[in-house]
């Protein structure tokens, strides 16, 4: 009788776990096949997540909801990565290149394009294409951008170790490229404008970040932090003193940096949880409070017998603080 106590109890316990087993963080699903989505913006007025397109080069809509549809297709795009909304409101800035992943890649475009379009909100017509290819010679891949106050553009390309400039009347020139952004494969990317006149850029391959002053291009600081982050992607601001980094490559969580001393130094003061389980998350967007996070699922194109995936998901971020 006591074996058979002994065993319904582990069977009751092991219920226990299995009921108390935590389930990941809210996410709004969304069907949009083979799109593979990098980058996320949210629209306040319209209320809907601009979404890109590494797979197709199409920029979508995802309503609250998950309902999908197309904003902007056009297949010259090949990829499109890092959206941002104009300061104005009315235009959706996005990152193209033909890095590694678009279904129409040729040998004319792979590796060489870098472009930055304009999309206006409404109509969902380019009202402009400014091409970022020829100002340096060698590889390109146009990632991620960031506005500044006088909404100028700032660009990172993952291949040529650069940040570009691009003004508000199109013209476009290199703002900054530094020995400290190179690195073999993907470097350069996710980037946010500081407030106080400044840039902060991450490194994927170096899992650094870097800072980088407007006045002062060709003064390139790293940031000092007690570790790196590998794989490190989007960036998003909160306020001046805490900044949101997408780390994906294997680590998939989500990490709140806090600074101190006007971003010289970090330290990480919160993470997101690995029973989350972010699929290769890539870039984040603040609604209200809420950090919504996009799991671009990237590691499916790596694996070429994967069924091309059809369901998406965009993840609220939900952090735990770290122990100091």
């Amino acid at each position: 009788m006591k074996a058979l106590t002994y065993i319904c109890l582990a069977v009751v316990c092991v219920a226990t776990v299995a009921a108390i087993k935590p389930e990941p963080t809210p996410r709004i699903e969304f069907d949009a096949l083979e799109s593979y989505p990098e980058g996320i913006a949210f629209d306040q007025t319209k209320n809907v997540y601009y979404v890109s397109s590494a797979r197709l080069g199409n920029i979508g809509q995802v309503s609250p909801q998950g309902m999908y549809s197309v904003l902007h297709a056009d297949t010259t795009l090949k990829s499109t990565y890092g959206l941002k909304i104009h300061p104005d409101g009315k235009k959706l800035y996005a990152c193209v290149s033909d890095a590694n992943y678009s279904k129409f890649t040729n040998p004319a475009t792979r590796m060489k394009m870098a472009r930055l379009i304009a999309i206006d909100i409404q109509s969902g017509k380019k009202v402009s294409d400014v091409d970022l290819s020829a100002l340096l010679p060698g590889k390109h891949f146009a990632n991620d951008l960031a506005f500044d106050n006088q909404k100028n553009a700032y660009v990172t390309d993952s291949f040529a170790g650069a940040i570009y400039k691009v003004t508000p009347d199109g013209k476009a020139s290199v703002f900054a490229k530094d020995d400290l952004f190179k690195t073999e494969g993907v470097g350069l990317n996710g980037i946010v404008f500081h407030p106080d006149g400044y840039l902060i850029v991450d490194n994927s391959s170096k899992g650094q970040l870097f800072k980088v002053t407007l006045n002062n291009p060709k003064s390139v600081q790293k940031i000092m932090i007690d570790q790196y982050f590998l794989g490190a992607d989007g960036l998003l601001l909160k306020d001046k003193n805490n900044l949101t980094m997408v780390v994906n490559g294997g680590n998939d969580k989500i990490y709140q940096l806090m600074s101190n001393d006007n971003w010289q130094t970090a330290v990480v003061s919160a993470a997101t949880a690995s029973t989350d389980r972010f699929t290769y998350p890539s870039t984040a967007t603040s609604n209200g409070a809420d950090i919504w996070i996009m799991n671009a699922q990237f590691n499916q194109l790596l694996d070429s017998n994967s069924v091309p995936v059809k369901k998406f998901a965009i993840q609220k971020a939900i952090f735990k603080p770290m122990k100091p």
